[in-house]
């Protein structure tokens, strides 16, 4: 069974910093493409950045400079740091794992909340 376990959300200040982690069990991590993926209260979800299995890496333009996703595969786990936040990247933030190369999720975890407010 896949699980995929994200932490590392809370309340942060803007311009404050944290960073996301998921824990994956239960496939070949070192062959997954993995993805942060946010939803905005009210919005719908919006891609945020992946990581390809050889280390590649993709950021929406609103992110690009101030998020950075890394890997452990090691660890089998998937991070997501984040500066400089803004009180517009509030959301829930979602570890997904992608089908091959594609931009298909197969897998969700459960989610963890970011509030950037003063």
């Amino acid at each position: 069974e896949v699980q995929l376990v994200e932490s590392g959300g809370g309340l942060v200040q803007p311009g404050g910093s944290l960073k996301l982690s998921c824990k994956a069990s239960g496939l070949t991590f070192s062959s997954s493409a993995m993805t942060w993926v946010r939803q905005a209260p009210g919005k719908g979800l919006e891609w945020v950045s992946v990581i390809n299995r050889g280390g590649g890496r993709y950021y929406v333009d609103s992110v690009q400079g101030r998020f950075t996703i890394s890997r452990d595969n090691a660890k089998n786990m998937v991070y997501l740091q984040m500066n400089a936040l803004k009180p517009e990247d509030t959301a829930r933030y979602y570890c997904a794992k992608l089908v091959g190369s594609s931009w298909l999720v197969d897998y969700w975890g459960q989610g963890t909340q970011v509030i950037v407010s003063s």
